[in-house]
């Protein structure tokens, strides 16, 4: 048999292939994703308070009891034990089982800030300037007790993974605001010398689980493309790339027509907004147009790509070009030994750039509809770890009570929310539990959480799940 008729013999073979077999596949799979519903966003359900998100997410817990939740009796009960009453056996991880609990107040003092008279850390003074814009919810709780199922469970709505994160459900919600960026975007802070106890990021923190994959993060890394591979090879040009996509656009198309996968249509879109991004991104992390008054804002380290402070600078920029869910991720939190020094350089780190944040918002007219949120995955004991002294002590992890502070987008500034009890243990008043959280964040972006749904695996999946769940009206404006 010659080339060319064996060439076409094997093509008429693929072809019949992919008429019957692949053909039955693609009615299957048109029908599966029926099931799905892979349908249409659904849109926002009623007025929208918000437009966008900044989501500053301190990996590691921080300690609510040195940072947010003033108890100015705990010093009377130092190295005393925890009352049995309080902690009413409650589970605890394996680095303080069996060991007898003693309470470690805390090394730093409160002051009370702005009109509203918010008790706030001397570790974050420039954070307390804007005591009136916050929320200062106290009474968050989880029912996670490890690093791994509570940043999973913050993020996603669930601790098992595989889940969609928020980002990703609101993307899916909502869609884009923007053309040329993408409408989910995240930045861990780069990793500097000194940190103890950094546990890693995983990208299912910001991926779409079961939801279609272009609606997952966007990764910016602090070396080298912000986004990877977005800078074209050498030898090709913008032309060239051009070419290349709309040849790839068309093969794709072909294979979409044959098969109805709905990937296949995600690819060629990433494609595209990959073509965008490639003179998007390089614009959009220039920051040399700044001015001088406003990197100082930020502090020192804004000059520094991937730190909390550039990301922070960052963030405003995404928010200005309506990027509509920018997360950024600050490692370190994780203070079982030798908290107050720990403590004072995390804080030196993320203080004064969130402060930047908030005025940097505020004076170009973005605050009032960008949703902010600084919180950890839990909270820490108030009992210590290790050799306990006044200005030295560890605290383990705590998910039964911790804090969050809300600024913008609808958030009442300036009060206070929930309580707990006197040793910053237990939920004494109006406890907010993650899933609340999500609830309340949808609301103020238009979205009724009961409503945001995707058919998958016999269930109506929610960011929210199934438990009782409450939208936070009393913090909203």
């Amino acid at each position: 048999m010659d080339p060319l008729t064996e060439y076409q013999t094997r093509e008429s073979r693929r072809s019949f292939l992919r008429n019957t077999g692949m053909g039955l596949g693609a009615a299957a799979f048109a029908s599966l994703i029926h099931l799905r519903g892979e349908a249409a966003p659904p849109g926002a359900h009623h007025a929208a308070r918000a437009k966008r998100v900044i989501f500053l997410f301190m990996a590691g817990a921080p300690s609510q009891v040195d940072l947010f939740d003033h108890k100015p009796d705990l010093h009377k009960y130092f190295k005393t034990e925890l009352p049995k009453s309080v902690s009413m056996g409650q589970r605890v991880t394996a680095m303080t089982r069996g060991k007898t609990q003693l309470v470690a107040p805390s090394a730093f003092k409160f002051n009370q800030q702005g009109q509203s008279g918010i008790w706030i850390s001397e570790l974050l003074p420039h954070i307390a300037r804007h005591a009136d814009d916050l929320c200062v919810v106290r009474s968050m709780s989880t029912t996670a007790i490890n690093h791994d199922p509570g940043k999973t469970s913050f993020c996603t709505g669930s601790e098992i993974p595989g889940k969609p994160s928020m980002g990703a459900w609101l993307n899916y919600g909502l869609g884009s605001l923007n053309n040329d960026l993408p409408s989910y975007v995240v930045m861990p802070s780069a990793f500097w010398s000194g940190r103890v106890n950094v546990q890693a990021l995983y990208a299912r923190l910001w991926g779409s689980g079961f939801l279609p994959s272009k609606y997952q993060g966007t990764s910016f890394q602090a070396v080298g493309d912000p986004v990877l591979f977005l800078s074209n090879p050498k030898g090709v040009d913008a032309n060239v790339r051009r070419r290349m996509l709309d040849a790839l656009a068309r093969m794709n198309q072909k294979h979409q027509a044959e098969i109805g996968d709905p990937e296949i249509q995600t690819t060629i879109t990433q494609q595209e907004m990959a073509f965008r991004m490639q003179a998007s991104i390089p614009e959009l992390t220039d920051i040399t147009g700044e001015s001088k008054q406003t990197l100082e804002m930020y502090g020192p380290e804004v000059t520094k790509p991937g730190s909390y402070a550039r990301n922070c600078l960052l963030a405003r920029r995404m928010a200005e070009r309506d990027v509509r869910f920018i997360q950024l991720f600050h490692r370190g939190w994780d203070h079982h030994s030798r908290l107050p020094d720990n403590l004072r350089g995390q804080c030196r780190d993320v203080d004064q750039p969130t402060a930047a944040l908030i005025q940097d918002l505020k004076q170009r007219g973005l605050f009032d509809d960008t949703l902010i949120v600084f919180a950890g995955e839990f909270g820490r004991t108030v009992y210590g770890q290790g050799n306990l002294t006044r200005d030295n002590y560890g605290r383990d992890h705590h998910p039964r009570c911790f804090g969050a502070l809300l600024a913008g987008g609808g958030i009442k500034g300036g009060i206070e929310y929930g309580r707990t009890d006197d040793f910053s243990y237990n939920v004494a008043e109006n406890p907010v539990y993650v899933r609340d959280l999500h609830a309340t964040m949808l609301h103020l972006l238009g979205i009724d959480h009961n409503r945001l749904s995707f058919a998958f695996q016999g269930l109506d999946q929610k960011l929210t799940g199934v438990l009782p769940t409450r939208v936070v009206y009393d913090v909203i404006r």
